[in-house]
C-alpha cells in the first residue's frame, strides 16, 4: 500500500496543482508572468479628418454609377440577360402549351384512368369514404410525407433566423399588450376548448367526410395561437415548450414514415397487408388513414403555433 501523505505535502505535488488547474481554482499564469496594464490608443485629430477623407473617396468611387465604367457594364449586362431569360422562359412555355391535347380531348390528363380509379375503386381499396382523404393519405401518401416535411424543415429554419441568443430573451412577453385583458381572457377560457375539440372532431372525421390532419391541424393551432394572446407565454409553456414540439414532430413523421414504409413495401411486392380496413363508415376503419391523419394534424397544430412564436417572440 502507499504511504498517505499530509495536506501540505500533498500541497506541494503535481498532481495538486494539475487538479487544481482543471477545476479552475488557480491559473497558473496570474501572478507568475510579468503584465503591465496595456495603454490606451489615441489617435490624432489629423489621422481621423485623413481617414474620413480617404473612406468618403472610396465611397464616391465605388457607388459613382455615372462615371464607375465596370458598374455601367455590369448593369448593361444583367438587363440585357434577364431580358434574354424571360424571352426564353415564355417561348419554352409556348412550345410546352403548344404540345398539350385540345381542350376535351380523351387524352388529356384530367380524363386519365387515375381520377377515374380513385372514385371508382377508392373507397374497397383504402377504406375511406372521403375519396380526398383515400387519395392524399394512401394513394399519393409518399407527397403527403414529404409536404409534412416541408412544413417541419420551414419551422427549423424559421427557429434559426429569427431566434434570439439566450439571455436576450425578452421576460415581458406582453410589454407591447394590453396586461390583464378579462375580455380577451374569459373568451379565450371558453372558445379555446371548443376550438381545440373542433379541431380535434375535424382530423378524427377526415376519413369519413371533409376535413383531415391539414384543416383539422390548423384549428388546433389556432386555438393555441388564441390562448397564447390571452394568456402569455408564461402559461403556455406549462404544457406547450419547444422541446415538446421537437418530440410531437419526431414521433408524428417517424410514425408517418414507418407506417407507410410497411404500406410502400407490401404493396410493392403484392403482400397482403395485416392492417384491416375495416367497415367502411366507421370511426375505425381506412386502414392507415386515421392514425396518419392524427400525425398530420399534430405536426400542423405544432407548426403554425411555432411561427407565431417565433415572428412574435424570437422563441418558445
Amino acid at each position: 500500500m502507499s504511504k498517505k501523505r499530509s495536506s501540505e505535502a500533498y500541497q506541494k505535488t503535481f498532481a495538486f496543482r494539475f487538479f487544481r488547474w482543471i477545476s479552475g481554482e488557480k491559473d497558473p499564469y496570474l501572478g507568475e508572468v510579468e503584465m503591465r496594464p496595456q495603454e490606451e490608443y489615441h489617435v490624432d485629430e489629423e489621422t481621423l479628418i485623413r481617414r474620413e477623407m480617404e473612406h468618403d473617396a472610396i465611397l464616391d468611387k465605388v457607388y459613382d454609377t455615372k462615371n464607375n465604367k465596370g458598374i455601367r457594364l455590369f448593369q448593361s449586362l444583367y438587363e440585357i440577360t434577364s431580358i434574354l431569360f424571360c424571352l426564353f422562359l415564355i417561348a419554352l412555355l409556348l412550345i410546352t402549351v403548344s404540345y398539350l391535347p385540345a381542350v376535351g380531348t380523351v387524352t388529356r390528363p384530367v380524363n386519365n384512368e387515375v381520377a377515374q380509379r380513385y372514385i371508382e375503386d377508392g373507397l374497397e381499396e383504402t377504406g375511406a369514404i372521403n375519396i380526398v382523404a383515400g387519395m392524399i393519405l394512401d394513394y399519393r401518401a409518399f407527397d403527403t410525407l414529404g409536404e409534412s416535411h416541408v412544413l417541419f424543415v420551414a419551422t427549423i429554419t424559421v427557429l434559426i433566423l429569427l431566434r434570439l441568443n439566450k439571455g436576450q430573451e425578452d421576460k415581458n412577453d406582453r410589454i407591447f399588450e394590453p396586461k390583464n385583458d378579462v375580455i380577451l381572457q374569459l373568451v379565450a377560457t371558453f372558445l379555446v376548448p371548443i376550438i381545440i375539440i373542433f379541431g380535434i372532431y375535424i382530423i378524427l372525421n377526415g376519413h369519413l367526410g371533409p376535413g383531415g390532419g391539414f384543416s383539422g391541424g390548423a384549428v388546433i393551432g389556432a386555438g393555441l395561437v388564441l390562448y397564447l394572446n390571452a394568456f402569455g407565454f408564461a402559461k403556455t409553456e406549462r404544457f406547450f415548450t419547444e422541446k415538446t414540439y421537437k418530440w410531437v414532430c419526431f414521433f408524428s413523421l417517424s410514425f408517418y414514415c414507418l407506417a407507410k414504409s410497411y404500406s410502400f413495401y407490401t404493396g410493392a411486392n403484392h403482400l397482403h397487408s395485416v392492417i384491416p380496413k375495416g367497415t367502411p363508415g366507421a370511426i375505425l376503419s381506412s386502414g392507415l388513414i386515421l392514425p396518419l391523419n392524427i400525425a398530420v394534424g399534430l405536426v400542423v397544430a405544432c407548426t403554425i403555433y411555432a411561427f407565431y412564436a417565433m415572428f412574435r417572440k424570437g422563441g418558445f
